[in-house]
């Protein structure tokens, strides 16, 4: 039994990791990858099974047309090449909660092969730059259940309601070096798959899952060392604190004269360590095979096309028509492409109003502040886009000022169907651009204070501000403050 380590080596060890993931994502069709059965979240156990879940004699699998076509998207967002004639294989190995006592999975012709993801992320040497993290492979296969083992003190309970969910798994090559680079990653495939709509990426509920294959050599080696794999984690966050875990202790039991042997180990998040499992098994062990029971999947010219054209635009393509088309920085292009629901918004929105960034500032802002008081979704807002481009009409032709339109945003959100000019009316919001009454209001101020008139004018230019600000309150803030900006000037002038 090898020792726990609780020593964190620096990047400037003599060893670097190698890091390959296996990520699964349980895709949002509506029946299961080979029967018919119900594929949702949180249903009664053992409520959403038929005879071809539980493996009943007889029972003949059918493979699911909307799950191919989802993995086939995910290839396509990876620049992965199709694989056209698609065959299932038996996967046997034995769990509980597996009902056949094999998966139904791919073996050697996975849907697609190559391909990557483009990261932002801080290498083993702190430097961050983009990356691409290559793809071995994405290959469909059907979930397995699900095991209890905390409702019967004396038993472990079964919940086949999981068995037979569609998946792909996404396997990187031994290409990451950081836990920071394995974080980014995920945090693409889940906005990926969201973007795409194929999966909703909630780690907390296991639609999206991650095993972490981590191996340690000398800096500057080629030949990779003893590969140790750590499953079932279940948040970014867990991922990366596993793959720093994981390399001390392999550095430990290294440098303390020890072996590592290929083993597969769990990660307990509360001390942060990994402990063992069972010694892994090799790809013998499960005895693959094609299923007899499943025809191959052709994928069609005319399907490809289909598939293509469904494609939604994603989140780089749409960062780099903020950044070019809108003239967006790049803090707000990565901010607003972070969510497919918010781009669709803040599009929206421009369609309304050629003021992009004031735009872009608002989504950022005062919405998407709404949006987190109410701890909603980013598709579920509290104002719709045309009646936000509205607001930002009335700002920019000087009828309402921006302070009025903080106000008139509020109002919005209390009654989403009211028209921005309307609230602006019945509310006195409106900007005063009156040239004689606002005039009246500045002789006023200036006889109310001489003796800053007489410094103004003999050069102390910074009490501007001070005549602009008492017009602003005896209008009770309905001025426009640039117009009052201007008579105040040729006023004092």
């Amino acid at each position: 039994m090898q020792t726990e380590s609780t020593v964190v080596y620096t990047p400037t060890t003599q060893y670097e990791a190698v890091i390959g993931l296996e990520v699964h994502c349980q895709l949002l069709t509506q029946s299961k990858m080979f029967a018919a059965d119900a594929n949702a979240f949180g249903a009664d156990p053992n409520t959403q099974v038929s005879v071809i879940t539980l493996a009943h004699p007889g029972a003949l699998p059918k493979a699911n047309r909307v799950a191919v076509e989802y993995a086939v998207r995910m290839g396509i967002a990876c620049g992965s090449d199709i694989t056209r004639r698609n065959v299932f294989a038996r996967k046997n190995y034995f769990y509980p909660d597996l009902p056949k006592g094999y998966q139904l999975s791919q073996d050697k012709g996975p849907i697609c092969v190559g391909g990557g993801v483009l990261v932002k992320a801080r290498d083993f040497d702190g430097v961050v730059r983009d990356t691409t993290i290559q793809l071995h492979h994405i290959h469909l296969e059907e979930d397995a259940g699900k095991s209890i083992h905390d409702a019967d003190p004396m038993a472990t309970c079964l919940d086949y309601n999981r068995a037979g969910t569609p998946l792909i798994e996404m396997v990187t090559e031994p290409c990451l070096r950081s836990a920071d680079e394995a974080g980014q990653f995920l945090t693409e495939v889940r906005r990926l798959v969201r973007y795409l709509g194929i999966c909703d990426g909630n780690m907390e509920e296991g639609s999206l899952r991650c095993d972490v294959n981590v191996s340690i050599r000398l800096r500057g080696a080629t030949e990779l060392g003893t590969k140790v794999e750590v499953k079932n984690l279940n948040s970014i966050r867990n991922v990366q604190r596993a793959v720093d875990s994981e390399f001390s202790r392999q550095v430990a039991v290294t440098e303390a004269g020890g072996r590592l042997i290929q083993e597969t180990r769990t990660f307990d998040a509360a001390t942060g360590q990994t402990m063992g499992m069972r010694e892994k098994e090799s790809m013998n062990d499960y005895r693959y095979f094609p299923d007899p029971d499943l025809m191959p999947v052709v994928i069609s010219d005319e399907w490809m096309a289909e598939i293509r054209a469904q494609m939604p635009a994603l989140p780089r393509e749409r960062y780099l028509k903020f950044t070019s088309q809108y003239g967006l920085p790049d803090y707000d292009a990565a901010l607003l492409t972070d969510t497919r629901e918010l781009a669709d918004f803040y599009e929206a929105v421009c369609t309304g109003t050629p003021n992009f960034k004031a735009a872009s500032n608002w989504v950022m802002g005062p919405l998407k502040a709404q949006l987190t008081e109410r701890m909603a979704r980013d598709g579920q807002f509290p104002v719709s886009a045309s009646a936000l481009a509205a607001l930002i009409r009335l700002i920019d032709d000087g009828t309402i000022s921006q302070t009025a339109a903080q106000t008139i945003f509020g109002l919005m959100v209390a009654q989403p169907t009211a028209n921005p000019a309307e609230l602006a009316t019945a509310n006195g919001l409106l900007q005063n651009r009156n040239t004689d009454a606002l005039q009246s209001l500045i002789e006023e101020t200036i006889a109310a204070w001489p003796d800053k008139v007489e410094q103004y004018r003999k050069g102390k230019k910074n009490l501007l501000g001070l005549f602009v600000g008492e017009v602003m309150k005896k209008s009770k803030g309905s001025a426009d403050p640039k117009l009052v900006n201007q008579l105040v000037v040729k006023t004092l002038g």
